[in-house]
C-alpha cells in the first residue's frame, strides 16, 4: 500500500472541524477538512473498485481531466436542450458557481503521489454538481444532505457519513418531519443507483438527461421533492 492511502482516521481533527462547521455553515472547506480525517481507507477501496472497471481503465489511459470538460460552457451551451450536460450548465448557471468552486473549497492538504489515484480523486471531487442534476436534489440544504446520504451509500466514506447524520438531526431541528423519509430515500437511491464514479460522463453529457437516470437506474427523489415544495409553500404565506 502506498503512503497516499494510508490515511489514519483522525476523530480529533473531525470534531474540531465539526465544531467550525457549526459555527459557520458556510466554511465549505471544513466538510472536505471532515472527510479527509475520516475517510479511511475509503479513497482506495473506491479507487481499486474504478481500476477493475472498463471505463476506469480506459479514463485512467486517456488522462481524462472531467474538470476540463465541464468549465468549458461554450461547448455545453452546444448539446441538446433535454441533455443532462445542458441541465448541468443551466444548474451552474442558476445557482452561480463553477466546476472549479469544488476545486477551491476541498484545498487538498494530503498530496497524493500516484498520479492515477489523484486522476480518481480529482475526478470524484469534480463530479459533485453533476450528482446534484442527475439525481435531482438541489444545493438547498434539504437536498445537499440528501445527496450526502446518496454519496454515502456509493462510497462507504464514514466521513460523508457523519456529515449525513449531522446534517439529519440538525435539519430535523430545524424544519421537523419528513427529513428522515427523504434522507434515507437517498441513501436507498444510492444504493440501487449503478456505481457512479465509474461511469463515463463525458459520454453521458449529451445523452437526454431522463435517458441518463433510467440508464443508471436513479429513482426520483419523490420525499425531497413532497418537502421542498411544502417548505417553499410555507415561506410565501
Amino acid at each position: 500500500m502506498s503512503n497516499d492511502t494510508k490515511r489514519r482516521v483522525q476523530p480529533l481533527k473531525a470534531y474540531r472541524a465539526l465544531r467550525s462547521l457549526l459555527k459557520n455553515p458556510d466554511k465549505t472547506e471544513e466538510v472536505f477538512n471532515i472527510i479527509r480525517a475520516m475517510s479511511g481507507r475509503s479513497l482506495e477501496n473506491c479507487y481499486e473498485q474504478f481500476c477493475r472497471t472498463a471505463i476506469g481503465k480506459k479514463i485512467l489511459i486517456e488522462k481524462r481531466q472531467l474538470l476540463l470538460v465541464l468549465q468549458n460552457r461554450s461547448s455545453l451551451a452546444k448539446l441538446p436542450v433535454e441533455s443532462l450536460g445542458n441541465d448541468y450548465l443551466g444548474f451552474t448557471e442558476r445557482e452561480r458557481i463553477n466546476a472549479k468552486g469544488l476545486v477551491d473549497a476541498s484545498d487538498e492538504a494530503i498530496p497524493i503521489s500516484n498520479p492515477d489515484l489523484r486522476l480518481y480523486a480529482e475526478r470524484t471531487r469534480d463530479m459533485h454538481d453533476l450528482w446534484h442534476v442527475v439525481t435531482g436534489y438541489g444545493r438547498d440544504t434539504l437536498g445537499e444532505a440528501c445527496l450526502l446520504a446518496f454519496t454515502y451509500a456509493q462510497t462507504r466514506n464514514r466521513g460523508i457519513g457523519i456529515i449525513a447524520l449531522f446534517g439529519f438531526f440538525k435539519l430535523r431541528k430545524e424544519i421537523g418531519s419528513g427529513v428522515g423519509r427523504a434522507m434515507w430515500q437517498g441513501y436507498r437511491a444510492g444504493c440501487q443507483a449503478s456505481w457512479l464514479p465509474a461511469e463515463d460522463w463525458e459520454g453521458l453529457l449529451a445523452l437526454p438527461i431522463e435517458q441518463v437516470r433510467q440508464q443508471l437506474n436513479i429513482e426520483k427523489p419523490t420525499k425531497y421533492i413532497e418537502k421542498y415544495s411544502e417548505l417553499r409553500n410555507l415561506a410565501t404565506i
